[in-house]
């Protein structure tokens, strides 16, 4: 898996992050590192849907939270690649 949207969207289901912890937790669980040009786009991008909200904070670095939109959203995308990791698994099986 390697689509921003949903990579940023797992990693904040587990708690508030700021963009490096992000960045660090989605290598750690998908062995993917995201440059900050691409994270930090795919933040925006969420934002602007209100699937993540900054959390207020007096630190330099603004963490995320993911809203009930966003994690509506997340479960819909898992469910669909839940079906077609079950539909490839299957398909493997009889090739």
């Amino acid at each position: 898996m390697s689509d921003p949207t949903l990579l940023v969207l797992a990693s904040l289901a587990d708690g508030d992050k700021h963009g490096y912890a992000m960045m660090e937790d989605i290598e750690s669980f998908a062995g993917q590192r995201l440059g900050p040009g691409t994270l930090y786009g795919a933040i925006t991008r969420l934002e602007e849907r209100g699937w993540i909200a900054p959390v207020p904070t007096d630190d330099r670095r603004q963490p995320y939270t993911l809203t009930g939109a966003g994690r509506e959203y997340l479960k819909d995308q898992l469910g669909a690649l839940d079906r077609v990791l079950k539909t490839a698994s299957r398909r493997l099986k009889h090739a």
